[in-house]
């Protein structure tokens, strides 16, 4: 490889700014897929940074189930990359063997078994005999199972880079190095100016690929990226007699609890251990000082000592070690996000800069990322939903020692049992504590929100304390019930605070809104305007979409044009769509005010949710304010049969249904304390969000607690909250609906008005997937289970084979038995169908039940009034 420090042109489509395996993978597929200009700009050369020294592992294993796709696309491409190119990529794929040698091991490896059956990749749970089989060398004492993936393997970092970068120049993409990025320009159409020593680049979008540089480069245009490297150390031998007598190389092994990996390196062996929180270092002065700037191909010293215990227990599991001399020591940088995954995409607040960095796996996340944010480039909409990557689940919550702290925990937990509802204490509390969080935090088990402290469920004398977590149901399960009964049959009360909460007005808020998203604004009203008269008839249309038939008056005439005005004090449920239709995100939408909305949204979409919007805003050209008050507000939810009855000792506001109607909001004081109180609640029971300044929530939440003692209330959190929301039939975003799912197939159909005027994002998908028909729909299960419940991601079964997957799923209450939603193709989604749910290595007979299975109260209500008899 010459170098080629020239920028040859002043202008690019696209800028990438770092020469790792990840930021010329993104060179490679932009250019393969078309795009003229595409520059990389890499300060020193290809590989330098992290990639060089990775001990190129290979995996299609990852828990996430999208996180596979990108496993996937990448071992795929290493496959045919030399063909492509013409230059050698050194791809080894003997396999690999997670071992379990704990009984928890084996149940952790039956719960990642229920989530591979639906997906195309090969892993099996394999006995100790066929271990053994496969890895001649280890001590079986050791060893009750193993989880084998036969296509996995390693690759030489620096080959693979060398190929994608011949692949990336083949296709037209212009990779120039040594040029070092010294400053960025945002300018006001969007686009930017990338200033090097050679000149000025002109381009239409930047992409950080930086690496451990990455925080350098977001400092650049006043963003503080959470990135800290971390020291990775791992060692090679010298030839060991029984490596080299082996007909066959051998699989890659995990042994998790010993937290290393073990490969052949030709005749040799290959050990990398991950330390503990507390020996593991971290290169914390380049977060503080920068990092040294000729730093390139450097690695730090090494410290045998630190890996000590792991050395020991790779002896123990591998005995041939004892033996074996060591010839090679790697100590090199490598950069941790807060929670080990990297950060990839757009990044919100910035216009047009994107990025792909913080990877502890780069080599295996290359090709996927580099396809995944190409697609996502050209397309204008990510190609799958990968939420758990995106840039905007950090913000300015995340401070450096927040950083630091988790990067620690995480790099030491790398090998950690993976247990559902998984809680990782470290860098806990952040500054986001809601105003309840010092008056509850030793009442119940807090679980973490993008940063909040929320609680999961509460504590009572004699209930087992504490974060237990287990494959079965565990400590929080009656706990959990309780607090189920207590919103059923009294009143609870829960801290809502981690909404995302954003404020929209303006002289075109009502027309982004009506573009934005695929239900119409809350309540539309109509009047016509008749000719030569200032008098205005007022038509109000009672359901939440316009059709002029359901008025009982006929069509205006030309002469009379139909007008619309939007009604102050309604809220509904809508979903902003992708170009293709899927879904990317639901939130609800008041009207508080003449023009003025409030938009919530779940806790982790937060940033997620607001950049879509604010990219919508530039490029419609849309006359708005948008304002983020999530942290500013705290909410209190208030829901249960003696809901109203405790809300209304303290205001006097009339909240009878006759005044305060299911989906209203309205400004009002509860003991007098300022709130806007809307009707509605995730329970499906009668409630209440009460919307408040943070500082007001200690004494919101004690006015309401003393109001209801003769009523009984009490608290309750998120898990009753998810109990209560599934037996009502609710969606959740990021389970049920994403950017992988349709509105129609989930259900949502009653939220999209494909017949109103505006061309919402989406709308035209939509009608075609209509037109089309379904291939899959969403159902609801009830499922025979013994002391385990479907979570989600689980394998449906039919006849023996898999056919579709669990989004969610918990213990019904109500029915004392487990209830889960799940895709199935549209054939096998009739009433009584029966199936089979996959739970740690069993199948359970599961059927397909009219949804809900307890209607919501405003249903009840109605069904009562006419006589029928309520669903409970």
């Amino acid at each position: 490889e010459a170098p080629s420090p020239s920028l040859g042109k002043d202008r690019a489509d696209t800028v990438i700014i770092g020469g790792g395996c990840v930021g010329v993978s993104l060179a490679f597929h932009l250019a393969k897929a078309g795009m003229k200009d595409v520059v990389l700009l890499e300060k020193s050369e290809l590989t330098a940074g992290s990639t060089w020294h990775a001990a190129g592992l290979t995996t299609y294993f990852h828990p996430g189930i999208n996180l596979k796709k990108i496993h996937s696309y990448s071992i795929k491409l290493y496959e045919k990359l030399e063909e492509m190119t013409g230059q050698a990529v050194g791809f080894h794929q003997p396999g690999s063997i997670r071992i379990a040698s704990t009984p928890t091991r084996v149940d952790e490896f039956k719960y990642q078994m229920t989530r591979a059956g639906w997906h195309p990749t090969e892993q099996y749970l394999i006995t100790p005999e066929k271990v053994q089989e496969l890895f001649p060398l280890l001590n079986m004492d050791m060893v009750l199972a193993g989880l084998y993936n036969p296509g996995d393997g390693h690759i030489d970092p620096y080959s693979l880079t060398m190929a994608l970068a011949a692949g990336a120049r083949k296709y037209g993409a212009q990779l120039s190095y040594p040029v070092q990025v010294t400053n960025l320009n945002s300018r006001s159409d969007g686009t930017w100016e990338v200033e090097t020593p050679l000149g000025i680049i002109q381009a239409k979008r930047i992409v950080n690929t930086a690496g451990f540089w990455a925080r350098e480069i977001g400092k650049m245009i006043g963003l503080q990226h959470p990135l800290i490297p971390v020291h990775h150390q791992y060692l090679v031998t010298s030839t060991i007699p029984e490596v080299k007598a082996l007909k066959t190389e051998l699989p890659v092994i995990r042994d998790l609890e010993g937290s290393y990996y073990l490969r052949q390196e030709r005749d040799g062996l290959l050990f990398g251990p991950y330390e503990s929180e507390e020996k593991m270092k971290l290169q914390d002065s380049w977060v503080t000082n920068g990092v040294p700037p000729g730093f390139g191909k450097e690695l730090f010293e090494s410290d045998l000592n630190r890996i000590m215990e792991h050395i020991e227990a790779a002896m123990e599991m591998v005995p041939v070690l004892k033996n074996a001399d060591i010839i090679n020591t790697i100590a090199g940088p490598i950069t941790y996000s807060p929670d080990i995954l990297p950060m990839v995409g757009p990044h919100q607040g910035v216009r047009n800069y994107w990025v792909a960095i913080g990877f502890g796996y780069g080599i295996i996340h290359a090709g996927g990322i580099g396809k995944y944010l190409s697609d996502w480039i050209l397309e204008g909409e990510p190609p799958f939903d990968l939420i758990e990557l995106d840039p905007n689940r950090y913000g300015k919550w995340t401070t450096t020692e927040y950083t630091a702290a988790k990067a620690r925990e995480s790099y030491g937990f790398n090998n950690i049992v993976g247990y559902p509802k998984e809680e990782r204490f470290a860098g806990r509390p952040t500054e986001r504590t809601s105003g309840l969080y010092d008056l509850l935090k030793s009442k119940c088990s807090m679980g973490f929100h993008a940063g909040w402290e929320q609680p999961h469920w509460f504590y009572k004398p004699g209930d087992e304390t504490g974060y237990k977590p287990s494959f079965r149901r565990t400590n929080w399960f009656e706990p959990v019930g309780r607090e189920y009964k207590q919103v059923m049959e009294k009143v609870g009360v829960i801290d809502l605070s981690p909404f995302g909460k954003f404020k929209v007005k303006g002289t075109d808020s009502v027309k982004l809104l009506d573009h934005l998203f695929a239900n119409v604004v809350p309540k539309r009203s109509c009047f016509y305007t008749e000719p030569d008269s200032n008098v205005q008839k007022f038509r109000f249309i009672v359901s939440n979409y316009i059709k002029y038939k359901s008025i009982g008056k006929p069509r205006p005439q030309k002469h009379e044009p139909a007008q619309y005005f939007f009604k102050v004090g309604s809220t509904n449920i809508s979903h902003m769509l992708t170009p293709r239709g899927k879904v990317y995100a639901e939130l609800t939408v008041s009207q508080l005010y003449p023009g003025e909305f409030m938009l919530v949204t779940g806790s982790g979409s937060e940033l997620h949710d607001l950049r879509w919007i604010e990219e919508e805003v530039t490029r419609g050209g849309y006359k708005v304010e948008i304002e983020n008050v999530t942290d500013e507000m705290g909410v209190l939810g208030v829901a249960g049969p003696y809901a109203r009855q405790i809300l209304q000792k303290l205001t006097s506001e009339d909240l009878r249904d006759s005044s305060f109607n299911f989906l209203q909001s309205k400004h009002l004081k509860l003991s007098d304390i300022a709130v806007t109180a809307i009707r509605i609640s995730y329970t499906g029971e009668l409630g209440w969000e009460l919307y408040h300044r943070k500082e007001d929530s200690v004494a919101l939440y004690s006015a309401i607690m003393e109001a209801g003692q003769k009523e009984g209330i009490d608290n309750f959190g998120t898990y009753a909250l998810n109990a209560l929301r599934l037996e009502k039939g609710f969606r959740a975003w990021g389970a049920e609906m994403n950017c992988d799912t349709n509105p129609l197939e989930a259900g949502l159909g009653c939220f999209v008005k494909l017949n109103k005027p505006a061309d919402f994002t989406g709308k035209q998908a939509l009608k075609q997937i209509k037109e089309k028909g379904l291939k899959r729909r969403l159902v609801y299960l009830t499922v025979e289970t013994d002391n385990v419940d479907p979570e989600g991601n689980e394998s449906v079964w039919h006849n023996g084979k898999v056919i579709g997957n669990t989004t969610s799923g918990c213990f019904s209450y109500s029915a004392q038995r487990s209830l889960a939603f799940a895709y199935v193709p549209t054939e096998l989604s009739k009433i009584g169908q029966k199936l089979e749910v996959e739970l740690l290595g069993k199948n359970y007979p599961a059927t397909i039940i009219q949804e809900p299975l307890v209607l919501t109260e405003p249903t009840r209500i109605r069904l009562q009034r006419k006589g029928g008899s309520p669903k409970i």
